[in-house]
């Protein structure tokens, strides 16, 4: 693959894959770093290039086999960054909700919390727009597994967004049934 081909058939891929990372690692430095290691991998076996099918899969397996290594290193920090973390995180929670009124922030923040393998398929499905073929290819995962996971996710997202808009109202109905 020459360098002008791998301009106009890989790097547009760029923001896709970013979005993936970005969604994955919930760190923007680590996802570009992701990604910069990916473009790096992909134009090292550009020559081999050609024999991949469906470079848009090929490249997600990359990028997420790569978000997995980066989140098995993570694992290594130290017990007093995950102290402060936490209490950063705590303190930050009622001030993020509060910015969050905005539903398409509400949606993002119930995905980030959804289990891994949930948060991936969503994204590729809902967000990244990829075919359920293209989806198992760049997962290792069957068709039905996938299907399944993202209806749990959907299904997940639903709910808490239902109870979220639904707080306090049937608390104060419980309060006047009381009162009565």
């Amino acid at each position: 693959m020459l360098a002008r081909d791998f301009k106009t058939e890989v790097l547009p891929m760029s923001n896709k894959l970013l979005r993936f990372a970005l969604q994955i690692l919930q760190n923007e430095e680590e996802a570009k770093d992701v990604l910069q290691d990916v473009f790096l991998k992909l134009w090292q076996k550009r020559d081999e290039l050609e024999k991949v099918e469906n470079m848009d899969a090929f490249a997600m397996r990359m990028v997420r086999n790569r978000c997995l290594d980066v989140i098995r290193s993570r694992r290594t920090v130290s017990m007093d960054v995950v102290k402060k973390i936490k209490l950063t995180e705590e303190e930050s929670s009622d001030i993020d909700y509060l910015e969050n009124t905005d539903s398409v922030a509400l949606v993002k923040r119930i995905i980030a919390e959804l289990p891994e393998l949930q948060r991936m398929v969503i994204q590729l499905r809902d967000i990244e727009q990829l075919e359920y073929d293209e989806i198992a290819e760049a997962t290792d995962m069957n068709v039905n597994a996938i299907r399944v996971n993202l209806s749990r996710a959907r299904k997940k997202v639903r709910d808490e967004i239902l109870k979220i808009q639904n707080y306090g109202i049937t608390e104060n109905n419980h309060t006047t049934s009381k009162v009565l």
